[in-house]
């Protein structure tokens, strides 16, 4: 058996995003462990099917549409998944369509996509779960973060979708809060990429390294890029004159070593050029590897959220920047998990050497704190997936 599995993977140009692969890759890992196995959905399938050795479909050709075309284009697809329609030979989704007649069930992978800033994940994933029910399959939706901004008609699609799931998970109680107003059935829990490769445990525990990572994201919210810059610049001169030496790693950037500076590794290299401290800089590579890097770290500083969830389960410090309510919600949920609450806002830059310093020196109580959790978290997401299978099956 197999379960049509839908998460914004797809390695283009070279350019990676480690989050999002990291939470598909958990839940690959998650259901195989328990005998299920998976058919993804992806934005580069052939790429997808070699990383993860299984069969890998398109996406559903939601991508340039508007939403008045969004919401067309569901409509045909749920209808042709009922089958009250045909779809136009060629069709992005036929595949997709296919899959979904060889499954026993739709997984909605993890992912903090469900707000209307970016509807195209919105209609994808409400679809493909109407699609599923068309055909009397169970959906699970798992690890999602809800919001924080939803338009009207983006919060009834996620709404009515949450309720109708057999299993509905989401990574922070703000979430939570806000899918029980819907009327939905939740469940709250660490990211399901907490645990990717099975740690942390041996060698992954902190202190492993004097390194201080760090992961930046070039979304401000609006705020001059020139002043953020040199503020995180400040920050992380303090960080290698106080804590040790500073690594960068982009989790959305160039793959492999030796690529032109693109997405977040650009950004780190306009940071480093503001620095008076000299820094080093690790290519992207693979989720297992950035989940190694960031729990063996003395410190990390980001504005990326998944390096923050590899960390806290091993108890590294974090210093987490958010730039708006949703990536606070997502922060403050990802450190309160483990015991942590390092989350500074981009405007409170000056301050943050200060808080940065408290962090540091509160390493051992941070450590102690998520080994005193870990157990309980680890033991819970292993029910969550026991659960999950159950009703895919």
């Amino acid at each position: 058996m197999s379960v049509l599995t839908i998460g914004d993977i797809g390695v283009l140009s070279g350019m990676i995003h480690i989050g999002d692969e990291a939470m598909f890759e958990a839940a690959r890992d998650e259901l195989a462990a328990r005998d299920l196995g998976v058919v993804g959905v992806s934005s580069a399938p052939e790429e997808s099917a070699v990383r993860y050795g299984v069969p890998s479909v398109p996406r559903l050709g939601f991508v340039g549409l508007d939403r008045d075309a969004a919401a067309r284009r569901s409509a045909l697809l749920v209808d042709a998944a009922a089958g009250r329609t045909a779809l136009d030979a060629g069709d992005p989704a036929g595949p997709v369509l296919d899959a979904i007649g060889d499954a026993s069930g739709v997984l909605i992978a993890g992912g903090g996509n469900l707000a209307s800033r970016w509807p195209v994940h919105v209609y994808e994933r409400t679809t493909l779960a109407a699609m599923a029910r068309a055909r009397g399959l169970p959906v699970v939706v798992s690890g999602q973060t809800f919001g924080p901004d939803l338009e009207d008609a983006d919060a009834e699609r996620v709404a009515a979708m949450a309720r109708a799931a057999a299993l509905t998970g989401v990574r922070e109680h703000a979430s939570a809060e806000l899918a029980r107003t819907w009327g939905a059935d939740v469940r709250a829990g660490v990211d399901d990429a907490s645990f990717l490769g099975g740690g942390p445990m041996g060698d992954d525990g902190a202190g492993a390294s004097d390194r201080v990572l760090v992961s930046l994201s070039g979304w401000f919210a609006g705020r001059p890029a020139d002043e953020v810059e040199r503020g995180i610049a400040a920050l992380l001169d303090h960080a290698a004159d106080t804590v040790g030496p500073v690594v960068f790693h982009a989790h959305f950037g160039p793959e492999t070593a030796g690529s032109e500076p693109a997405g977040d590794a650009a950004l780190h290299e306009r940071v480093r050029a503001r620095m008076r401290r000299p820094s080093d800089v690790l290519p992207s590579g693979d989720s297992l590897t950035a989940a190694r890097l960031a729990r063996t770290s003395r410190l990390l500083v980001t504005s990326r959220y998944h390096p923050a969830v590899f960390a806290a389960p091993a108890g590294s410090p974090i210093l987490a920047l958010a730039v708006d309510e949703y990536t606070r919600i997502k922060l403050s949920g990802a450190l309160g998990h483990w015991g942590q609450d390092g989350v500074v806002d981009l405007d409170g830059l000056a301050d943050a050497p200060a808080r940065l310093t408290e962090i540091a020196a509160s390493a051992r109580a941070t450590t102690d704190a998520a080994a005193e959790r870990i157990d309980e978290h680890r033991a819970a997401a292993a029910g969550w997936w026991d659960i999950a299978v159950d009703a895919l099956r």
